[in-house]
């Protein structure tokens, strides 16, 4: 099944997946979605441990040892995302800005989300993963090799997944191909650790990874956590600009007052970032300083998170829904550009040089596309 954190304002769908899933065996039993936390409590998480055990005793996993999985998701446009499911270290990764780990949040963590999750991982047997970490390898020296020879391997599942999900097909890495693949990430670990200070970033489940890095430094739970390894260049992994609406405001004065602060007069617009506004009475362009920050977005952000206004801002995906609600009299909204290869190439240095991205930066594809819990790991 999907995403915990997917859907979590449409109970209906989770009415559908209890409904799909009936008495049979599923990763449903196993987590609890977001849309649910309000059941989370001793209870709820006793009924996720009984089912673990449960599925445990009934033998219905197979165990392979020193072994990585390679994956192949069909998404909906027929596109294939590929990844290497595997572990990482929780004491090379850290959430908090300022950080000098190699593995890194991409955006802001809540530190209030942390806590529902922990309590159920502390005392799980198991762990499901639908974290995404995301390398940079312009090359494609990793995961391709794999991509060539996966004929010759085990295939461990291929399957449709449910409501929508796409094709999933699965191949068992091991002995030398396993090394192999070892090698070639311990070589890029090297070669990036001289280039930027994060090698790793994590596109996807950043709150899950940040309550096991918890349970970890608790003693409670394994040393380390599941995670799917994708390439940041693969032309299936599409990301989408989350856009901003400042609302209740007066907006010809919030204009001018951002002309003054973080914008360039027309001499300096080619050491700007152009950024589309909209509004009810005009829509135009915007030349962001690129003195002030590493991107637009990030000095756009910090603007209103640190005016005196006390904005009211909404985050929007979708473009046609922000000049919609830009009509309004008093709001006014932000386009973000579109997130590109130069967008892509940029990423991991925007990151090595300002801790983490602004909250609600992106959105790695539609729902539907994200990781499904399907492998599990014993971390008691």
């Amino acid at each position: 099944m999907i995403a915990c954190d997917q859907f979590t304002s449409q109970p209906e769908y989770w009415e559908n997946v209890k409904n799909f899933v009936g008495d049979s065996p599923s990763a449903y039993n196993l987590i609890l979605p977001e849309a649910m936390l309000h059941e989370a409590g001793e209870k709820k998480n006793s009924e996720i441990y009984s089912a673990m055990n449960n599925y445990l005793e009934q033998n219905l996993f197979t165990e392979y040892k020193n072994s990585y999985v390679y994956v192949e998701r069909t998404l909906l446009d027929g596109s294939i995302r590929k990844g290497i499911v595997g572990v990482i270290d929780l004491e090379e990764y850290d959430y908090k800005p300022g950080s000098n780990s190699k593995i890194r949040a991409t955006e802001e963590t809540v530190t209030e989300r942390i806590p529902p999750r922990k309590s159920i991982r502390e005392n799980a047997p198991l762990e499901l993963s639908h974290v995404i970490l995301l390398f940079d390898d312009e090359q494609r020296d990793l995961i391709e090799p794999i991509t060539f020879s996966r004929h010759s391997m085990k295939k461990l599942y291929d399957f449709d997944l449910m409501l929508g999900g796409g094709n999933i097909k699965g191949w068992l890495v091991r002995g030398e191909q396993s090394r192999a693949l070892s090698m070639r990430i311990d070589s890029y670990i090297k070669r990036k650790s001289k280039e930027l200070s994060v090698v790793f970033a994590v596109g996807d489940g950043n709150h899950s990874l940040a309550a096991a890095k918890a349970c970890y430094e608790s003693g409670a739970t394994s040393r380390y956590a599941m995670v799917e390894l994708e390439n940041i260049y693969d032309e299936a992994l599409k990301f989408e600009p989350i856009h901003r609406l400042v609302k209740n405001i007066n907006v010809a004065e919030v204009l001018e007052d951002i002309q003054d602060k973080i914008c360039v007069s027309s001499w300096g617009m080619k050491d700007s970032w152009p950024i589309k506004f909209y509004s009810q009475d005009k829509s135009g362009v915007i030349n962001i300083d690129k003195s002030k920050g590493a991107s637009a977005l990030i000095v756009l952000q910090k603007y209103l998170d640190e005016s005196e206004r006390n904005f009211e801002i909404d985050y929007i995906h979708d473009t046609d829904a922000l000049k919609n609600l830009s009509s309004s009299e008093d709001s006014l909204g932000f386009e973000l550009p579109p997130f590109d290869d130069n967008a892509k190439r940029d990423f991991f240095k925007v990151i090595s040089e300002s801790g983490v991205l602004p909250r609600k930066t992106f959105s790695m594809g539609h729902a539907q596309e994200k990781r499904y819990y399907l492998e599990a790991r014993r971390i008691k």
